[in-house]
């Protein structure tokens, strides 16, 4: 069980203490040292992915890491996560995407290290896509590689696909691999393919790992064994002097785990003289990336999704001290977890047993919801929430197509996010002088003015529909709407001090306020790590959305 008001460390001793770990002669990481970076990561993805979607991002790569971790996690969150993709299976009518044949193989490997057979998920057979290989190989390399690791991952049979132009075989997807490598020796996404540009023809350090991770199971192939040996001259000369890579001219933490893994499935030791530069391997590169209690970093100077950075460090992690402690590789999974049983008590999306009525599920209507700004070299580190609530058609984007993640929000279009994230029917209501009959928001303002969500301000008779919202505005609003889909949210005067007081400007929050932050701060609706509230400054959008994100996880909405 999570301690609540443990406060994780700080970003800035976080740095501290990762310059005073990889400072000095950068002697091999210890197998305490590793084992203790595991655990921290672990906790810490158990606690930033408390309700794991389908997804690339607090999703699959989460489950994977913590599966394969050993560390200790309650069934309940295996057996949630689970009927969480039986849910969304089934929405989709076991069609999860067109023509991204990933999406099948990363549930695959997940359900894989659960003990889950991804041939019966609610009634639908989940590798049974990766029978086409037409379809399977349209995405460039990636379909083909992650292919042959989800389907070897549990050893699945090749799977037969009546409706494919092309029945697909193992040895097909290998030798469309060894078809691609590079002059060079290594692989990019789409090198060697009609649809490569002039950037393909250069290895790149992450498709040449993952290409080395399908490949590793079929090193008694003379063809497989010889592009091995190619493509490792390859990935020892693109290392840098920290024994790192770098990926589209970037530095960066996901190259290095995707070779890290990419060795340990082919059980070479991190150590081989190949890959070290200047007496570093690439797991003290990896390393530096890392913040302790707070994660990874995907670049040295902090940009990037540390999330997205986290998840893969994390698996990388867990690849390296599997092979130090000799048991299974990471993607041989013939000692996975075995999750028995059904979730007790209400199904993911069901909500609570004492919501108000009127609150319902809201499915997902667009499974490919995303925006350029928080996506890709923009990765944003609330990405996941953004882009769960975008499916679902709660929040939507700016009219130039990004999300303006910083940016604020007004009051008007807070009422309508939360009344479309609890799916109340917008009703307009005749409350606010300043609030006309025909504005696209008086539907929702009225509701959320029915359902005791908003207020007016003043003397209560305006609203002021184009006002900011402020940090500690909104932590009351999502409080009460925590109320309508049954929290409890009261907490007694103690309670609110002993949680608030941890924050350096607790004093500056309004007394009004100081319940319904103390209320998120508990339920983790806020993020408890920050060191201050700074309860008057405006609340930006992609808060927001973290903020809705988290209370339908936890109001069992999601």
């Amino acid at each position: 069980m999570k301690q609540r008001w443990r406060r994780p460390v700080s970003l800035a001793l976080a740095w501290v203490l990762a310059l005073s770990l990889s400072t000095g002669a950068w002697a091999a990481v210890s197998d305490e040292r590793l084992a203790d970076t595991v655990t921290d990561t672990a906790a810490y993805m158990y606690r930033t992915v408390k309700d794991p979607q389908v997804g690339s991002i607090g999703g699959e790569w989460a489950v994977l890491g913590l599966a394969r971790s050993g560390y200790e996690v309650p069934e309940e969150y295996y057996q949630k996560y689970y009927a969480t993709v039986e849910s969304y299976v089934k929405a989709c009518d076991g069609v999860l995407h067109d023509k991204k044949y990933t999406e099948y193989s990363r549930l695959i490997v997940a359900l894989s290290s659960i003990g889950k057979d991804a041939r019966d998920v609610a009634g639908y057979d989940l590798t049974k896509p990766l029978g086409d290989y037409g379809k399977t190989i349209w995405q460039g390399l990636n379909g083909p590689i992650w292919a042959l690791i989800a389907l070897d991952s549990k050893d699945y049979p090749m799977p037969e696909n009546p409706e494919a132009a092309t029945q697909a075989t193992r040895q097909m997807y290998i030798d469309r691999i060894l078809d691609c490598q590079l002059p060079d020796g290594g692989w990019s996404l789409f090198g060697g393919t009609a649809a490569a540009s002039s950037g393909d023809g250069v290895s790149d350090p992450d498709i040449t790992g993952m290409a080395l991770q399908a490949l590793a199971k079929y090193q008694d192939q003379a063809a497989v064994a010889k592009a091995t040996e190619e493509a490792l001259a390859c990935m020892s000369k693109q290392q840098d002097a920290s024994a790192g890579y770098a990926s589209w001219g970037t530095t960066n933490s996901e190259s290095c785990v995707q070779m890290i893994v990419a060795l340990c499935e082919l059980g070479i030791p991190l150590d081989d003289s190949r890959f070290v530069k200047n007496g570093k391997t690439m797991l003290d590169n990896l390393m530096t990336f890392y913040l302790p209690g707070n994660g990874f970093l995907h670049t040295a100077d902090g940009s990037g999704s540390n999330q997205m950075a986290s998840e893969q460090a994390f698996y990388g992690l867990i690849a390296a001290q599997r092979a130090r402690d000799g048991r299974n590789s990471l993607y041989r999974m013939g000692d996975s977890l075995t999750v028995t049983g059904e979730l007790a008590g209400a199904k993911p999306g069901e909500g609570l047993e004492g919501k108000d009525p009127a609150v319902t599920y809201m499915p997902i209507v667009d499974r490919e919801a995303t925006f350029p700004d928080i996506t890709g070299v923009n990765a944003h580190k609330n990405q996941p929430a953004i882009e769960s609530l975008a499916s679902r058609g709660v929040i939507s984007g700016k009219s130039d197509g990004n999300f303006d993640p910083d940016g604020d929000m007004t009051r008007a279009e807070f009422a309508a996010i939360v009344v479309k994230a609890l799916g109340l029917t917008p009703a307009a209501a005749d409350r606010f002088t300043d609030v006309p009959a025909d504005a696209w928001y008086a539907g929702y303002v009225g509701t959320a003015s029915t359902y005791g969500i908003v207020t007016g301000t003043g003397d209560g008779s305006a609203f002021r529909p184009d006002g900011t919202i402020s940090r500690q505005e909104a932590a009351v609003m999502v409080a009460r709407a925590a109320k309508l889909c049954g929290m409890d949210t009261a907490l007694d005067t103690g309670a609110i001090r002993d949680i608030l007081a941890q924050f350096t400007d607790y004093v500056t929050t309004s007394e009004w306020a100081r319940e319904g932050l103390a209320f998120c701060y508990q339920e983790d609706i806020l993020d408890q790590s920050a060191l201050e509230i700074r309860p008057t400054a405006a609340i930006k959008r992609c808060e927001i959305a973290q903020m809705l994100f988290n209370l339908l996880g936890s109001a069992n909405l999601l």
